[in-house]
């Protein structure tokens, strides 16, 4: 009885001290899986000097998708893309893309940022590329595909209620000259090129577009080369060595 009593005086905490917290270090990575899909943020990347985004799922847009589906939210896209810009830590983006596609406008403002970094870009096709996957896929410094990868091209489509006028017409066709303008800027492909994947007949079934699979994307000019994970981080770190030979050569 004497060794419970000691056991139990040792056990609770001494008058005037504080009870000690739990902590739970773990937790906090947790939050940004669940939030970001990855264990780090670019704030945090001093142990590398790349960073790794993944576009995965749906690219989400103005309006939420239901929670079954697997998403890519461009909210918490573009401020990661910012804190890049100005992370002098970080000196290479590697992109993985394994997505179907979803909003145009949502799509189309991340793929002009990523174009817009004054940093090294590489992406990589894994899976696939489909849709306005495609302008995200060829923004980057250098792109590569999986040789079973693919990207679908296809006309600009709208979902829910749409109002048969000239000028529902004349807004889809200013929106799919932006994608075709912007892909034809920043790949080797052709605007006639892209335009007859765009419009094929028969590739789809019961649908108009083309589905490119690994090979074909370079040798369309879509992409730049076929490889994988390796291919691209080499590649990379080419363009890393290249940019701080020219930023010495201009000290110099």
């Amino acid at each position: 009885m004497d060794q419970d009593l000691q056991k139990n005086a040792t056990e609770q905490p001494s008058e005037g001290s504080e009870p000690q917290k739990e902590e739970n270090p773990s937790s906090a990575i947790i939050d940004k899986i669940q939030q970001l899909g990855q264990t780090n943020v670019p704030q945090l990347s001093s142990d590398s000097k790349i960073h790794c985004l993944t576009i995965v799922g749906q690219i989400e847009g103005h309006l939420a998708l239901p929670p079954q589906n697997k998403t890519t939210k461009y909210e918490h896209l573009i401020p990661q893309l910012v804190a890049i810009e100005q992370n002098p830590n970080i000196e290479g983006v590697l992109i993985i893309l394994n997505t179907v596609g979803g909003d145009v406008e949502a799509g189309l403002a991340i793929a002009e940022m990523l174009a817009s970094l004054s940093k090294p870009t590489v992406s990589i096709v894994l899976g696939g590329g489909h849709s306005i996957g495609v302008p995200i896929a060829v923004s980057c410094s250098y792109s590569f595909i999986a040789e079973t990868a693919t990207m679908t091209v296809h006309p600009v489509r709208l979902t829910g209620l749409v109002i048969g006028v000239p000028q529902t017409f004349e807004y889809l066709d200013k929106m799919q000259e932006r994608v075709v303008s912007f892909v034809t800027k920043h790949s080797n492909i052709t605007e006639e090129t892209f335009k007859d994947l765009m419009f094929a007949k028969g590739n789809l079934t019961r649908d108009i577009g083309t589905n490119v699979i690994g090979v074909d994307a370079v040798k369309y000019g879509l992409i730049d080369e076929v490889g994988g994970i390796g291919q691209a981080m080499k590649k990379l770190n080419e363009l890393i060595d290249l940019r701080k030979n020219e930023k010495e050569g201009l000290i110099q």
